[in-house]
């Protein structure tokens, strides 16, 4: 009898190409850059003689810049070299790190953040359509978990070094140790990214038929369950450092271990969530985004422990990153008709979300309702995007019936013609 254990043999998994490495590597650098102010927001403050709040807006500068950024470049760079308009944005990326360790005043900084964000945006737009247009289409949540795996690194390597070194060397030697990443980041794009020609004639990129998809609705919802979620973690993230000291009681010296913590939640949860996102989109991200908001609420009520804190920062870390892969997936599944505008958007979304997520926060601050209340403002932002989750959900499964009952009867019209 012939053996039947091939036949649960799981297919192979598709190698993943070196230059989407090299783009995770790069997305390094960018993430270490984006996130590092919330390990320097309280030497950076006293520096430049603003309050917290106000140096937290220097968070929201990036975001604004990203949501910007991405579609405005995506659109300007529709029919160029995809690896050259990559090496370009990392050249501006890297000059705006060295403007931001000069700037002499609070603006200068905040101008500088913007046009690193833009250079930034553009590049996150990019790398994803280049990332996903090197696998087939059941690898994609995979390849995206390989670039947002960069910004995990970042959480757990760059963003503790950039609050040790501001703690130690001053908040400028952070921002010269991102241009020198920049620096690495461009090199290996020039030496590993393949180089490839804009295509032609009907395959030709165009902005008017990319634009298209922002006529579907689960376009819309894709990317307010994006933005809500990147809001709902990144409302409390941006004020994790004096959340830890003010409220949970650590010393300042702490806070590179604990943003570290979130970081290697981040590289767990990005694993996961790269493995089991192809197969169970949905499912990963209700998990996901659910487990933040519970994360979110407990933290809201036990800040003022500090193992508390600290075990629930990495455990947000772990939840956040778990639906990442799985949020970047399902934009390019929806938008599938436009993969540099579908890249663009969920830059853009993820963005929106960091933009909306620090200024709810320093509102929250600002009238005195505490760090905590913080954290209880992440978590309804979450419940939100668990609520756009299921939307987007039935919405898909609606679209699923139509096509199918299409079917149906088109098979039944060529029976009876038959």
């Amino acid at each position: 009898m012939p053996n039947a254990r091939p036949s649960r043999t799981a297919p192979a998994r598709t190698p993943m190409p070196v230059a989407v490495h090299v783009l995770g590597l790069s997305a390094f650098a960018l993430g270490t850059s984006e996130c590092m102010l919330s390990g320097l927001l309280q030497p950076l403050a006293r520096d430049m003689g603003v309050s917290i709040p106000k140096a937290g807006l220097l968070v929201s500068a990036f975001a604004i810049g990203m949501v910007v950024g991405a579609p405005l470049l995506a659109a300007a760079t529709l029919r160029l070299p995809r690896r050259t308009t990559l090496m370009a944005l990392l050249v501006v990326f890297g000059l705006g790190q060295v403007a931001g360790a000069l700037a002499p005043s609070y603006g200068v900084l905040f101008a500088s953040r913007v046009v690193s964000a833009l250079a930034c945006a553009g590049f996150w737009a990019v790398g994803a359509a280049v990332a996903v247009s090197l696998v087939p289409a059941d690898a994609r949540a995979r390849a995206m978990a390989v670039m947002v795996g960069g910004l995990s690194v970042a959480n757990i390597v760059g963003v503790p070094a950039g609050a040790f070194l501001g703690q130690h060397a001053g908040w400028r030697a952070a921002f010269w140790a991102v241009a020198a990443l920049s620096a690495l980041g461009l090199a290996g794009v020039v030496a590993l990214v393949p180089a490839t020609k804009p295509p032609t004639g009907a395959d030709a990129p165009r902005l008017r038929r990319e634009l298209t998809i922002y006529r579907d609705a689960r376009v819309w919802l894709a990317l307010a369950t994006t933005a809500l979620n990147a809001a709902a973690v990144f409302c409390l993230f941006s004020y994790l450092a004096p959340l830890l000291t003010e409220s949970a009681g650590l010393a300042e010296s702490w806070v590179p271990t604990v943003l570290g913590l979130f970081g290697v939640g981040a590289l767990i949860g990005t694993a996961v969530g790269g493995r089991i996102a192809d197969a169970h989109l949905f499912g990963t991200m209700y998990a996901g985004i659910a487990a933040s908001a519970v994360i979110l609420a407990v933290l809201a009520l036990t800040a003022h422990h500090p193992v508390a804190a600290v075990v629930l920062a990495l455990l947000l870390g772990i939840t956040d990153f778990l639906t990442a892969p799985a949020l970047n997936a399902l934009m390019f599944d929806v938008a599938d008709a436009a993969p540099t505008l579908a890249g663009a958007t969920t830059t853009a979304a993820f963005n929106i979300g960091n933009t909306l997520g620090p200024w709810l926060g320093g509102l929250v601050i600002t009238a005195g309702w505490g760090y905590p209340a913080v954290a209880w403002t992440g978590a309804v932002l979450a419940a939100l995007a668990v609520g756009t989750t299921a939307a987007t959900s039935w919405l898909r499964r609606g679209e699923s019936r139509v096509v199918a009952g299409g079917a149906v009867r088109s098979g039944a019209r060529s029976s009876v013609g038959g």
